[in-house]
């Protein structure tokens, strides 16, 4: 009985925490194709990083510097016109300087070969991701 007690008690108040949890994030009204551009572009990104990690692994630098690339700012160049005048400045100022630093990271990785420098320009990098994740959210509009 005290166990049952225990854990009802312990729910109720994981419950009445999660309750008092604000989101507030930035809400980031976008259509639907350009809502899926944004997570195709998040996805990609993803696995784009784990492929340079797995070619870190390897000490794989010719690997992690053709995975960069793809990350860098050509993929950028791609969607930025339909989706600038609709995102937040900020916002697509994180996500520019992210493709930056992809940039960045297969450059070093061409010139200066090592994974450790790699893994701390990597580990510098995600931390835009964390502050855009941690900022904002998409909505999509609804059609009328």
């Amino acid at each position: 009985m005290k166990k049952i007690l225990v854990f009802l008690i312990l729910g109720i108040v994981s419950i009445s925490c999660q309750a008092e949890e604000i989101n507030n994030r930035q809400v980031l009204q976008v259509t639907d194709v350009q809502r899926g551009h944004i997570l195709r572009e998040m996805r990609a990104l993803l696995s784009g990083t784990q492929a340079i990690l797995i070619a870190l692994t390897e000490e794989d630098m010719v690997t992690v510097s053709r995975h960069a690339k793809a990350l860098g700012m050509g993929m950028a160049r791609k969607a930025e016109d339909s989706l600038k005048g609709t995102l937040p400045k900020a916002f697509m100022q994180l996500g520019m300087a992210a493709h930056q630093d992809f940039d960045q990271i297969a450059a070093d990785a061409e010139s200066i070969h090592d994974p450790k420098h790699t893994l701390r320009q990597l580990s510098q990098s995600m931390g835009k991701c964390i502050i855009c994740h941690e900022s904002y959210q998409l909505s999509t509009l609804k059609s009328l």
